[in-house]
């Protein structure tokens, strides 16, 4: 089982000053007190990390966090609907984070993330019948801790899943996904549960780009193509969402986007909000922007004025097509 160490960086005040720089200017008199990044929650959301408890794997009595359950020797779930998902001995989920990377192998999960995305442990685990059991690594994480890894990707679980078979946490956020046995997204109709690189942007497209629609004009999409949303209950400063929860279903977050992954998007304002659910979420012009569950194809605009609250995004990060 390989090894590797997960070196984390520390976010530091200056980072915070950073995006009051960039989000604050031109916005003084909207919130005359300032109010730090991501710390707001307008939709007020439950005490604690708002995943519930019972699962068995992170709720301790006192409200402690207990030690994270053994995986044991995995399974393969063959999932109409996913295709072919890593399972614990138990039955229940594996997950993988899109903001996490491969090689070297490292984790950005962590504080609250950690706790409604339980960590597996490395331990004991060994693999599933009939995969490869080289694809099993480990990976330490700052506090020391041994996390399981396939095809390099650290493995969590999902507080929310609360039996076998449960895959609560696929797509949440737009950065969560059921792990295939190689570690990367399963994907249905592929015969070994693996989906190719290629197959997850398609399109070649920047991370996020500008396209022409022929009823909204330039409007903002992702890097497979699809529109990009604003929510009017949100705020750009201070940023707040008030998206939480099954809205995320239909409306998952459009994740962090490198600057230089871009084109024809504005670059003032355009850095990543630390939600208060732990998922990192990308803005224009400091507003958290979307994609909506609705749309299943390059080019649909189903989200388009849906409850008169979400609309898609012009390059400047303004809504097109709202009322005045």
């Amino acid at each position: 089982m390989k090894t590797w160490r997960n070196v984390s960086l520390a976010v530091t005040a200056a980072t915070v000053m950073v995006l009051t720089a960039a989000c604050g200017q031109d916005r003084a008199t909207e919130s005359p007190n300032g109010q730090s990044v991501g710390n707001a929650n307008p939709a007020r959301q439950p005490a604690g990390n708002g995943y519930g408890s019972g699962n068995g794997y992170t709720d301790a009595p006192g409200g402690q966090a207990a030690a994270p359950r053994a995986a044991g020797r995995l399974a393969v779930w063959d999932s109409e609907k996913l295709g072919k998902v890593v399972t614990d001995s138990r039955g229940f989920t594996l997950y993988r984070f899109d903001k996490d990377t491969a090689s070297p192998p490292k984790s950005n999960c962590d504080g609250d993330c950690a706790k409604a995305w339980p960590v597996v442990p490395a331990g004991d685990a060994t693999a599933a019948p009939g995969t490869d059991a080289s694809a099993l690594g480990e990976v330490v994480r700052a506090d020391g801790a041994k996390q399981l890894t396939i095809g390099g990707r650290p493995m969590y679980r999902f507080a929310k899943d609360t039996g076998p078979g449960d895959a609560k946490g696929q797509g949440v956020g737009g950065t969560w996904f059921a792990s295939a046995p190689d570690g990367k997204k399963a994907a249905p109709g592929a015969a070994d549960g693996t989906r190719d690189d290629a197959a997850e942007n398609p399109s070649g497209l920047a991370g996020m780009s500008v396209r022409e629609d022929p009823d909204l004009g330039d409007v903002v999409v992702d890097s497979k193509g699809m529109t990009v949303y604003r929510f009017k209950k949100d705020s750009a400063w201070p940023m707040r969402t008030a998206c939480t929860g099954a809205c995320l279903d239909k409306w998952p977050v459009v994740p962090p986007v490198g600057k230089n992954d871009t084109d024809g998007i504005l670059k003032k304002g355009f850095v990543v909000f630390d939600r208060p659910d732990g998922v990192q979420q990308q803005t224009i012009d400091c507003w958290p922007v979307y994609t909506f569950s609705g749309d299943v194809k390059p080019g649909d605009t189903n989200g388009q004025g849906v409850g008169g609250t979400w609309y898609a995004v012009s390059p400047e990060g303004k809504l097109v097509g709202a009322p005045a």
